[in-house]
């Protein structure tokens, strides 16, 4: 076989196996989308309906409980862990830190990335056993910061890495300090920090392994910090696996909300992004 067939059956090969997933994801949102689109159409005010006490069993009322959970526990985690992630990002730059430590701290954070989501929820679970706290919105926050944190640092440092060296040996000719470099580095390099606050955003508010163990699986309206709570992810997971047909219909309605929210999300990243480029060196002017 010469090496342009081969090239052929490469490229033949890649574009197979690309359809195969595209195919396959095309297939999982559509089926999540129309059937969950259908269990919407036929009783849309299950979305912004509190659920009934028995509702795991015969579907009275509806998530509005798990819609706000999710709502509550993703939001202060992904603020909480922006602005560590930011922190970090900047330290790690040439400006802070050496080489080295830098070296060794981004491979330290992609570790943290690839570990799996329940290590973490495991983690904060040891820790509220050892303080003697049961599962609440509290511990499901401080265990999606820490998902969180090393995937919008990583985004954000690689941001910062792409500011170009001119720009910054600009603003130092120009008599500017490290923080205010730092600023323009931050403004130059603000797609990618959405991007990355985003990516962490979504992967919080689709993920139940991390917040299984520590904010419970409430199914009640959330009453507070100490309280416990619940969220899509848990709630789908939930009615999925229940014996009611009513029920496992509202796991589809509940996969079609988070599903459109995070395609809504990256596309209002995508937006943001493409809208703020317009004011960054390289990007194009009104």
């Amino acid at each position: 076989m010469d090496r342009y067939t081969e090239q052929r059956v490469v490229d033949g090969l890649v574009r197979a196996a690309t359809a195969i997933v595209l195919a396959v994801l095309a297939l999982v949102v559509g089926v999540t989308l129309v059937r969950g689109g259908s269990a919407l159409l036929a009783n849309p005010g299950i979305v912004v309906t509190p659920p009934g006490s028995t509702y795991m069993l015969d579907g009275t009322g509806g998530f509005l409980h798990a819609i706000l959970g999710s709502v509550l526990i993703v939001g202060p985690a992904t603020v909480i862990s922006t602005v560590l992630a930011i922190s970090t990002a900047i330290y790690l730059q040439s400006d802070y830190s050496s080489e080295r430590f830098a070296e060794y701290a981004n491979l330290f954070l992609n570790v943290l990335w690839g570990t799996p989501p329940i290590v973490y929820g495991v983690f904060v679970l040891t820790i509220m056993i050892a303080a003697g706290t049961r599962a609440s919105l509290l511990a499901g926050i401080l265990s999606i910061t820490i998902f969180q944190y090393p995937i919008i640092t990583r985004y954000t440092d690689e941001a910062l890495r792409s500011v170009s060296t001119e720009l910054k040996e600009t603003t130092y000719g120009l008599g500017a300090t490290r923080f205010e470099t730092v600023r323009v580095a931050i403004r130059a390099a603000f797609p990618g920090v959405v991007a990355g606050v985003i990516m962490g955003f979504a992967r919080g508010i689709g993920d139940a392994a991390t917040v299984l163990f520590t904010a419970g699986g409430s199914t009640s309206m959330p009453g507070g910090l100490l309280e416990p709570a619940t969220t899509l992810p848990i709630l789908i997971f939930q009615q999925a696996t229940s014996f009611n047909a009513e029920v496992r219909s509202h796991a589809y309605a509940a996969s079609f909300v988070l599903i459109v929210t995070v395609l809504a999300l990256i596309g209002m990243s995508k937006l943001l992004a493409g809208r703020f480029a317009r004011y960054t060196p390289g990007g194009q002017s009104e």
